[in-house]
């Protein structure tokens, strides 16, 4: 079960109704299902390829224009899964990068493209729940690994208008790592 879907609406009760229906449709696994900042919605699974693909496009057809986006990610990487669900801090690590985005879709795919270009750890995919809708993700390992990570990941995303920032910190502060936790 490598491939993820994902649904983001600015509806609530549609990505309530949504969720629902895609579950009782198709055997996937859901990952999460709730309600963000500023009020919208979002709704993760996982499964098998076609599967996913059915469940996305089952809540894109009835989303009636609340589908603010949508993703089918096949061969996700396992650490974003992990990120996802809190998977906590490195012991050892030499630097971090942070990917900041408009949107929660743009972050999900900067996440997989980093660790899958890199050999980094995912600290933190924080998918837009209480910050206004944005989302970020923060990656550690080496400086060069986290940098070409970075690179890699925001190639092209300026271009759409989801890329806020990014930065890169070389032996970052013990207490700014726990303030990440």
């Amino acid at each position: 079960m490598d491939t993820i879907g994902f649904v983001e609406l600015s509806s609530i009760a549609s990505g309530i109704e949504i969720g629902d229906a895609m579950l009782k449709a198709v055997a996937v696994d859901l990952i999460f299902a709730k309600a963000s900042c500023p009020g919208k919605y979002y709704i993760m699974i996982n499964g098998q390829v076609a599967d996913v693909e059915k469940a996305i496009k089952i809540g894109e057809s009835i989303a009636r224009g609340y589908l603010v986006s949508s993703l089918v990610l096949s061969k996700i990487h396992p650490k974003v899964i992990a990120a996802v669900n809190m998977s906590g801090m490195p012991e050892k690590m030499e630097a971090i990068g942070v990917m900041e985005f408009f949107s929660v879709t743009a972050s999900i795919i900067a996440a997989d493209t980093a660790v899958k270009t890199s050999p980094v750890d995912l600290v933190d995919l924080r998918l837009g729940t209480g910050i206004g809708g944005k989302s970020f993700v923060v990656v550690a390992g080496d400086t060069s690994s986290v940098k070409i990570a970075i690179d890699a990941a925001v190639a092209g995303m300026a271009d759409d208008g989801m890329l806020v920032n990014k930065t890169v910190i070389s032996k970052p502060d013990k207490k700014l790592l726990q303030a990440l936790l």
